[in-house]
Parts: C-alpha cells; sequence; structure tokens
C-alpha cells in the first residue's frame, strides 16, 4: 500500500465516521508544501451528493481527523479543502516500516505474466542510434514490472526472415556465385562459407542502395526473400551463418547497455505458426482476396480516420511484416500465456500495430481478457532538433556513440583523479551508460528529445550523474564511518531537523511513482521521483552533521537515514538498467 492509499483508507473511514457514506475519498500530496503535507478534495462530491456546502463537510470530516493521534493538523480549510500534516513522530515510525519492507515500498502486482517486444533489430545489420530507445526503455519496463512482483520477459523480435535478409543473400550470390549455397543442388551438411560482422556490415547498406536503383537486383532480392521463406536449403545454411555472426554482434552491443533479452526469437520462428493463423482467418471468414493479395478489414464505425486492411499474404504469396507480427501472437500466447504482451517501438509505426491488433481479436488469437499495448516512443534528436545523425550527415552507430560517451566520461575521471588506474574504464562504461540511460529515460518515452552529451554528462541537475554521485557520497559516510568503528541501528529513525522530514517524506512518497511508472509504462516517474530524493538528500547533508555529529541519537538516527536513502536510489537506479559507482 503507498502512502497516500495508507492515508486515503483513513480518510475513508473518516469521511464514514462524519456520516458521509459511499463518498469517493481521495488524499494525495499537497502541491502547497509551505501549508501541508498532505491534502483531499473529496468534500466537493460529498458535499453535493449531501448536498451541504463543502466546508462544512471538510470541518466536520477534519474534527474526526483530528483525532487520529498520527495527524499534528488536519484542519478543513475554505471552500473545502482538508489539509493534512503527519506528526514527526509518524513519519518515523512509516520510515522505520518502509525500511522493514523487502519490496522499499514499491507496490505489488501479483499474477501478472507480461511478454515485452523490445529491441526489434534487424538482423545483418549493424545497431544504430535509433535502436537506443527502444532497448532501453524497454528494458527498465522489464525491471519496473518485476520489481512491482510481475513474471516479465523480453523478446526483441529480429528481424530475419524479411526483405533485408533477400538483399543480403543476393548481393552475396552476385558477389560469389561460387559459393556451393548457391547451387540448387545444395543439401544440408554442404560447405557453408564463414562471414564476418565486418562483411556483413558493408554488404548490406551496399545491397539496399542497389535495390533503390537496379529494377533487376530488387526482383532477385524479392525472390531471394520468398525462396528462403520456402526453406531453399542453400539459403537456409547461409542464413544460420548470418544468424550466428549478426547475433554475436548485437549482444555484444546490447551487453554494453545492460540490456539483455530472455528470447532472441525473430520472424523465422514465428513462421511455424503462419499457416495456423491463415487457416483460422479463412475459417472465420475474416480474410478475402483483393487485387492478388490476401487482406483482412480491420477498420471501425468509431474510427476518425480510415484504417486499410491489414495485408497478411502478399500477391507474390510472402509474408509480411503483419503476418510474422500475428502469427508472433499465437507463439506467445501458446508459450506464455501472458495477461499483457507491450510493444516497445516508434511512434511512427502505430497504424500498423492497431491494424495487427484489430485483426487479432477479431481472430480471437488471445483471450479478450489479454491487454495488448502499444508503447510508442519519440525521436531521439540531435541539436538542431532533427534526428541525431554523425557530422558527415549519416546514421550514427550504436557502438560509436556509447564509445563516445564513454570516453568523455573517462576524460573527467582521469581529470579528477579520485578513481583508481585499475578502475577507470569501468567507471568510465557504468558513468557513461548512466549518462545516456537517464538523459532518455527522463524523458517520457512518446517524446522526442534532444541528445546533448555535456549536458547528460554533467553533475548538476537531471542527470544520471548527478544520481551517481549523491550515492558516491553517501557511500563516502558510510565509509568513514566503517573505518571509525562506528555502527548504529538501521531501522532507528527519528527527526531532529526539517531537511529529515523532507527526506523521509520524499522515500515513503516513492510508491506513488513506482504506481505511476507501471500504470503509465513510463520510466520518467522512475527518474523523475529519484532526483527528487537526490536533491532532499543534498539538502540535508548541507544542513546536517553525520560522522562528527556528537549526539548519539542523531548520528545514529541520520546514518540510518542514508542507508536507507541508498538503498532506495539504488532500486530506481536498478528499474533503470543503471549500475552505481562505488566513489566519484
Amino acid at each position: 500500500m503507498t502512502m497516500t492509499e495508507r492515508l486515503t483508507d483513513i480518510a475513508a473511514k473518516a469521511f464514514a465516521e462524519a456520516g458521509y457514506t459511499d463518498v469517493p475519498v481521495a488524499v494525495t500530496f499537497s502541491d502547497r508544501p509551505d501549508l501541508c503535507q498532505f491534502q483531499s478534495n473529496s468534500c466537493f462530491a460529498a458535499a453535493k451528493q449531501y448536498k451541504k456546502a463543502p466546508f462544512m463537510v471538510a470541518d466536520d470530516v477534519a474534527a474526526v481527523l483530528g483525532r487520529n493521534e498520527i495527524f499534528e493538523k488536519a484542519e478543513g480549510v475554505k471552500p473545502g479543502f482538508i489539509n493534512l500534516t503527519l506528526t514527526d513522530k509518524a513519519i518515523a515510525e512509516m520510515t522505520g516500516e518502509l525500511s522493514a519492507d523487502e519490496h522499499l515500498g514499491v507496490p505489488q502486482y501479483d499474477n501478472e505474466m507480461i511478454v515485452i517486444d523490445y529491441g526489434g533489430p534487424n538482423v545483418a545489420k549493424p545497431l544504430h542510434v535509433g535502436h537506443l530507445r527502444s532497448a532501453i526503455i524497454g528494458q527498465s519496463l522489464k525491471l519496473i514490472a518485476r520489481a512491482c512482483g510481475c513474471t516479465a520477459v523480453g523478446d526483441t523480435h529480429l528481424g530475419d526472415w524479411g526483405l533485408q535478409i533477400g538483399l543480403v543473400i543476393a548481393e552475396l550470390e552476385e558477389r560469389h556465385p561460387e559459393w556451393a549455397v548457391f547451387s540448387p543442388d545444395f543439401r544440408e551438411g554442404g560447405e557453408v562459407p564463414e562471414l564476418t560482422a565486418e562483411m556483413l556490415t558493408e554488404v548490406y547498406p551496399t545491397a539496399s542502395a542497389k535495390s533503390k536503383t537496379d529494377e533487376a537486383f530488387r526482383d532477385k532480392a524479392h525472390t531471394a526473400t520468398f525462396d528462403l521463406q520456402n526453406r531453399r536449403e542453400g539459403y537456409i545454411a547461409l542464413w544460420k551463418e548470418i544468424m550466428r555472426v549478426s547475433g554475436a554482434d548485437l549482444k555484444s552491443n546490447y551487453d554494453k547497455l545492460n540490456v539483455d533479452f530472455e528470447y532472441w526469437y525473430g520472424e523465422s520462428d514465428a513462421d511455424a505458426y503462419i499457416p495456423e493463423l491463415m487457416d483460422i482467418l479463412e475459417k472465420k471468414g475474416l480474410s478475402y482476396e483483393s487485387d492478388g493479395a490476401l487482406v483482412v478489414d480491420v477498420a471501425e464505425e468509431t474510427d476518425k480516420a480510415p484504417v486499410p486492411p491489414v495485408i497478411v499474404r502478399k500477391s507474390d504469396g510472402s509474408s509480411i511484416y503483419a503476418t510474422t507480427d500475428l502469427a508472433t501472437i499465437i507463439q506467445r500466447e501458446r508459450d506464455f500465456a501472458p495477461s499483457k504482451i507491450w510493444y516497445v517501438i516508434d511512434n511512427r509505426q502505430e497504424m500498423h500495430l492497431t491494424q495487427v491488433f484489430r485483426c487479432a481479436r477479431k481472430a480471437g488469437l488471445v483471450p479478450e481478457s489479454t491487454e495488448l499495448s502499444f508503447l510508442g516512443f519519440g525521436t531521439m534528436n540531435g541539436k538542431d532538433g532533427k534526428p541525431y545523425k554523425t557530422r558527415d550527415g549519416g546514421v550514427m552507430r550504436l557502438s560509436d556513440m556509447i564509445g563516445t560517451v564513454t570516453d568523455a566520461a573517462l576524460a573527467r575521471i582521469e581529470e579528477q583523479g579520485k578513481v583508481s588506474e585499475a578502475d577507470r574504464e569501468e567507471y568510465a562504461r557504468r558513468i557513461g551508460v548512466a549518462a545516456i540511460k537517464f538523459g532518455d529515460l527522463i524523458n517520457h518515452r512518446a517524446k522526442d528529445y534532444i541528445f546533448d552529451m555535456d549536458k547528460f554528462l554533467s553533475a548538476e541537475g537531471k542527470t544520471g550523474v548527478y544520481i551517481l554521485y549523491t550515492v558516491s557520497r553517501i557511500n563516502s559516510i558510510l565509509r568513514k564511518a566503517a573505518e571509525q568503528g562506528i555502527t548504529f541501528d538501521e531501522d532507528k529513525f527519528e527527526i531532529f531537523t526539517d531537511s529529515e522530514r523532507e527526506l523521509m517524506l520524499k522515500l515513503l512518497g516513492s510508491g506513488e511513482s513506482w504506481k505511476t511508472a507501471f500504470a503509465e509504462r513510463a520510466p520518467s516517474f522512475i527518474c523523475e521521483n529519484v532526483y527528487q530524493i537526490c536533491v532532499s538528500f543534498s539538502h540535508f547533508y548541507h544542513e546536517s552533521r553525520i560522522i562528527d555529529e556528537e549526539d548519539a541519537a542523531k548520528k545514529n538516527a541520520r546514518l540510518a537515514l542514508i542507508t536507507l536513502t541508498r538503498r532506495i536510489i539504488t532500486a530506481h537506479l536498478d528499474a533503470l538498467g543503471i549500475e552505481t559507482v562505488e566513489m566519484m
């Protein structure tokens, strides 16, 4: 139960005791902390229901709440608000309960099985900056869901069965027609050429560019795609080699970002479910032929804009994205029976997934209770407000961007000279990843944002570096305490100053941010909350003596408070996929 849920429950009982039953009651954190800590606007609804002035209801309910010993102040305020302030004793006791809670106040949602589709790279192509947002947003949503008690698994849904593979096969065949895999007589066990990541990195863009100007080559690539999907043995053997090389390269780059996937399924894995999909669509009378293609109508009367039919089979008989996406839904239902499937995909794919989801619903591919959600994200832009590019106008590889930020972090570490030489590279990697991830995730996923490396690496403001610096500062205090042999009770909390009270309330309010982040499917709420905690800690740190505090009770309470603060900050960072550093 979050802090406001707990107070809402108390307030609801007070409304009932005051004679106002069946009233929707809510208590929220105050938007005027100079007046009170919490507030309720529920008296307006009660006044309407009971035909009384709102301030009269507020006075009645406040009188009941005032008898509760956890409130220092409970008062009705015109025109009909209830302002609430907790006693310091109550805040300290609740902080102790928070410290003892194994979930640190994170709300728990039982019996939720969530499959998260994120990453979505195409094999045979290097990851570029356009792949960043799906990867880190999807990873964070998975970690947030797990922190909230859900079973969540990530599937990257590789693009490994479409035209991009056909383009690579066609280009390789033009360059090396002598390879055995291109012989119509090739059989399993035949000689397969050994490819490299560097070769694929060059082959795909060449083939893609050629297909835009050479109609014969484009047709050849489409034919290769069709033959691959119909399991021509030589192409399958070459495809497996492409997958081996490209898969290792993709995993290496994702590892640098602390992004992982429980499943590396691709469009090829869904291929086995396509015949079943087509059979379902036919038996339900949903599919019909249009200009040689097989389509399903998904438009609805309430649509304010046209929603075209979804194409499930092209006129040449080959499958397209919608086909494999629908077949993948069948696969996921069989493998996981999920209560939710989240798709973390570029905003521009909203229409595509609208078509897919509607077709899946009409075909009954999942139960009605299964949530299918499109979690779109905006574009990462450069300082010019346009999609982020290299200096020469090209699309920057993700590995190059990570390397650039890591190198900048390393330069700052070496300049400061506080980190041992043995730890510098690892610290630079962690700080670089924190800068990239927090700089992205602090923005709501649906919005575009500006990638500004200097800003992201700053130790001030809403940055991952600032959060890591706060943790390192707490580490330093606790390290000094250990060196001086200072022991303390980590579960004993007291309030002696305003800054201690402010920090405790921030910690107690964390559950609200987790609840909102899960409900909105947006890590930005976790980022904002951990930043606010760090700001409150900074106020407390600059106003409080800790190690050299002579009063034993104050010293114990403050060491306990910063220990809990570190635990809660770390829990937030864990959900963002950000690792801490010992010192900065």
